[in-house]
Formats: structure tokens, sequence, C-alpha cells
């Protein structure tokens, strides 16, 4: 029997046998042949994403594909950071901020773009952080679509930790510079996406 943990506009998620499966779910609007290949092609690329950022040192869970539709993953034990960081002691949580600014760092030397940077794409395990969900993910090197990357983060921090989001931000952008070469020219446009966002009125 299943159990299911999380149920998306793209996929479901469910336990199985002490293992997480992601399956992308048909979508009755699309064209039953384009639906597949899209479907088929996330599905390949998800992978791809989780392999290479384990491979520049991420904590992600072992994937392996199952079908064309469907991912199966370790089931990382754990908490949502989302759920434990506003609570934590300072020291510990700048701790966990320098591990996201090394992280984000990790992925962005290796040209991946996770797409989805929230703490609730983040799991603590003891004092490991893990990242999962690259089902928005892409791989790129312009500086563009890291400083997104990271602006995301920032915005999904804003609204869900604004109490320490100064501290946080601050921590997870000293250790991202410390850790990536071309951080400087990231963060300068990164100022230039809250200044268009300002303009907007956003």
């Amino acid at each position: 029997m299943h159990k299911i943990i999380q149920r998306g506009a793209e996929a479901v998620l469910y336990l199985r046998d002490g293992e997480l499966v992601k399956e992308r779910i048909s979508k009755g609007y699309r064209i039953p042949e384009l639906d597949r290949k899209i479907r088929k092609q996330r599905t390949k690329s998800e992978m791809k994403l989780l392999e290479r950022a384990k491979l520049a040192g991420v904590r992600t869970p072992k994937v392996r594909i199952e079908n064309d539709f469907k991912l199966v993953m370790d089931y990382i034990e754990g908490k949502k950071l989302k759920d434990v960081l506003n609570g934590m002691k300072a020291e510990e949580r700048r701790g966990v901020c320098e591990k996201i600014g090394e992280i984000v760092a990790k992925l962005h030397a290796k040209g991946i773009i996770h797409g989805d940077l929230t703490t609730s794409n983040m799991i603590l395990e003891g004092n490991e952080v893990y990242l999962i969900d690259f089902g928005l993910g892409k791989f790129s090197e312009r500086v563009e679509d890291q400083a997104v990357d990271l602006f995301l983060l920032y915005e999904a921090l804003k609204s869900t930790h604004f109490r320490i989001l100064e501290e946080c931000w601050k921590t997870i952008l000293k250790t991202y510079s410390q850790n990536y070469s071309n951080a400087s020219e990231v963060l300068k446009r990164i100022e230039k996406i809250k200044k268009r966002r300002r303009y907007r009125g956003e």
C-alpha cells in the first residue's frame, strides 16, 4: 500500500517500501503524445540534475528511473527547514545558513539551477542539509539565471522567515561568495533584479 506524501500539479509523491516515488501525472488538456514526451523529458532531466548535484558535493537523495515517468529516491528522514529554522538558536541557525550558502555555490559552480530554492525543499537530518525537488531545475551558467535562483531564495526567506531574514541572508551570501568564484557578478545582478521589482511595484 502506498502512502501519498504530496499531490502537486506536476507529480504525485508517495512512499513505497521505504522509498520515495515521484510519478509525473498525465495532463488531460495536452495531446497524449506531447504529454508523454514532456513528462519523459522532465523525469530524465530531474534525474540528471540530482545526480550532477550529488557529484558536486550537495547532499541529495540517491535516485533511479523506474520508467519514463517515475523516479525512485531515498526517503530522507528529517525535518523541513521551513518548519524549524525560525525556532533555532542563533548559533545553530548560522551554521545551517552557512550550509545553504555552500550548497547554492556548489550548484552554480557546476552550472546547475535548482529553480525552487525554498526552505520547503531543504531537509535537516542531524546536522546536514539535504536539497530535494529539482523538478523546476535546469542546466545553465548564465549570471541572470543564477541571480534569479538566489533571488527566489531571498523571497522565500522573506515570506516565511521574515523575522530572521537579514541575519540569514547575510550569512548565506557570505558563504556563497567564499565558495563561488563568480559570486560578485551574481550579487550585482540580484541588486538589479530587486530594482526592477521595485520599479514595477511588485
